[in-house]
């Protein structure tokens, strides 16, 4: 029987079990291809010391050739020894003295999510509720009789006047077809009369525990489905995707990622989405590495089963943690809190548990030997989820807070005790600083988006993006870490929070590797890692900020495989 130990670190023992540099050279004694004449990053001496309070200085380690052979680094040196290696077969490319880095490791996306919200009606980047309903309506003329219009990406606090939409705001440009749109958070709803007839969603059906369906004055219902509980009262009756427009979506949603420099995501989707990307790999069409996220809340029984239904030691998908959802969001004030709204005083947003409840479900959970991850947004939801945790203590585990966007500071040191990952998203900064204080107040702003009080107390980072929600570009986050100021360069959000160019790569490659138990084999190029790196058009780490922004990818390779090149494009 492994002991627990080993049940957390099997998918990573047997993911590294790459031959040393000496095997892999016998076995192959010419390397398959040779990078020179770059400025490479190979991430040796970048800042991360998980769980250390005082950290060494950052040392970044350059050279400026990778040698490559079998999909992993065999050397990392100089042009000239480099060269020396090479066969008749080796492939020579020259960087022209370009920057490369590792790839980013997405550490938090939905790439389900995101390959069908780009078959849906496009409602993403809607400037004003005249522009949503305006994509509405071209979709609705163009859809067969009694077709369900669905979309994704509305943000009302972008719209003038910040208003929600209402479900008499979609039936004016539906023409009759039942349908609902979910926020760009994924936290609420719009449906129209005809989805809500559909459901039998009536002014006295009571709202699911979790979730809540809004009334206007009169006691209507105004269509905002608030949380999945009463959000899927309605998607139940909407056909899902068949499998061939999954399979459309997820080459698009990989494609996206590939093209924005992530060699890596760990992925909260669907099952079926899963089948699909082992479709994918099969085929030899996944262009990214995966680590797919099962549901917590889903029995215990068959969570083992899916866990043993795809080899763990397969590097380029296999299953990892367990996902949880605490709570909902602060753009749609469901983000369960400790004390309400400043803006809404009657309102301290929603929790999906109860304490003992959580507390039973994730030490049974633990002791089936899975990792844990929270979704945790609000104060509260990140206090309930560290007292969740202490009922299963593991130093082993790494289980980790997604979000941890609102976090009481007293509860900032438990991360450390506990040995709690902070999988945090920086980008989220740059689309709610505009209204984050007046929602929050400036108390409990001071200690959001946190991200140097954690590393301040020894609580290692892992950077991601939560795409959709937020594009995949990983750029856009690495800017909003190191200056706390949006994209216009106009407002700054608590400055004291800001980290060092050196500390967000490091939370965007080495900590999200070490979240999902592969940091021996990702998020370095060095000799043993996979040869999993990014070729940029600037030096991120030499560039004023705001430049970082305009950063483009010329090429992304993973696994020694070239899946995105700008020039063919």
């Amino acid at each position: 029987m492994l002991n627990s130990r080993m049940k957390f670190l099997l998918p990573v023992l047997l993911a590294c079990t790459a031959a040393p540099l000496a095997n892999a050279q016998s076995a192959n004694p010419a390397p398959d291809a040779i990078y020179f004449n770059g400025h490479i990053l190979t991430g040796e001496g970048l800042p991360f010391e998980p769980f250390a309070k005082e950290k060494a200085a950052a040392k970044p380690h350059s050279v400026t050739a990778l040698v490559v052979t079998q999909g992993k680094i065999v050397a990392a040196t100089g042009d000239r020894d480099a060269l020396a290696l090479a066969g008749p077969a080796t492939q020579k490319i020259d960087l022209a003295g370009a920057f490369v880095m590792p790839g980013f490791n997405d550490a938090h996306v939905h790439l389900g999510e995101a390959g069908h919200s780009k078959l849906a009606v496009d409602i993403t980047g809607s400037t004003s509720l005249a522009d949503m309903q305006k994509r509405i309506q071209l979709a609705a003329s163009a859809a067969a009789p009694g077709k369900w219009l669905t979309g994704f990406g509305w943000d009302h606090t972008l719209w003038p006047g910040a208003k929600l939409p209402t479900r008499a705001d979609i039936d004016a440009v539906s023409n009759g077809h039942p349908a609902i749109f979910v926020r760009v958070d994924g936290h609420i709803a719009i449906a129209n009369t005809a989805a809500l007839k559909a459901a039998v969603i009536s002014p006295a059906t009571t709202s699911p525990a979790g979730g809540k369906i809004d009334h206007d004055a009169a006691g209507q219902l105004t269509g905002i489905l608030r949380e999945d509980s009463a959000m899927d009262l309605v998607f139940v009756h909407v056909p899902p995707p068949s499998e061939a427009e999954r399979l459309q979506g997820m080459e698009l949603a990989t494609a996206d990622a590939a093209k924005h420099g992530v060699t890596s995501a760990q992925d909260n989707s669907n099952w079926e989405d899963f089948l699909v990307m082992e479709q994918m790999e099969k085929a030899g069409k996944l262009p990214i590495r995966i680590t797919e996220w099962l549901p917590f809340n889903a029995p215990i029984d068959l969570l083992k089963q899916h866990r043993a239904a795809h080899p763990a030691s397969d590097p380029m998908l296999h299953t990892g943690m367990l996902k949880g959802f605490m709570d909902g969001s602060l753009g749609s004030k469901t983000a369960a809190m400790k004390a309400p709204y400043s803006d809404d005083p009657g309102n301290a947003g929603l929790s999906r548990y109860d304490q003992p409840q959580l507390d039973k479900m994730t030490l049974e959970r633990a002791q089936a030997g899975f990792q844990i991850g929270f979704h945790a947004i609000g104060d509260r939801a990140n206090s309930m989820a560290l007292h969740a945790f202490a009922q299963a203590p593991s130093t082993e585990a790494r289980n980790r807070i997604e979000h941890a966007q609102v976090v009481d500071p007293a509860d900032i040191p438990r991360f450390h005790e506990l040995k709690v990952i902070a999988s945090m998203q920086p980008n989220h900064l740059l689309t709610d600083m505009h209204w984050a204080e007046s929602r929050l107040g400036p108390a409990r702003a001071k200690y959001s988006y946190a991200w140097k009080a954690f590393l301040d107390a020894g609580v290692p980072l892992a950077f991601g993006t939560d795409y959709p929600v937020e594009p995949v570009t990983p750029f856009r986050g690495v800017y909003a870490a190191v200056t706390r100021t949006d994209e216009a360069g106009k407002q700054t959000f608590y400055p004291q929070n800001a980290l060092s160019i050196w500390q967000a790569i490091a939370a965007y490659t080495q900590g999200s590797a070490y979240a999902e138990f592969a940091e021996n084999w990702k998020g370095k190029l060095e000799p043993g890692y996979a040869a999993d790196f990014i070729v940029l058009d600037r030096d991120i780490t030499a560039i004023p900020p705001p430049e970082i922004l305009k950063t483009r990818v010329l090429r992304t390779i993973v696994g020694g495989k070239l899946v995105y090149s700008l020039t063919e494009q």
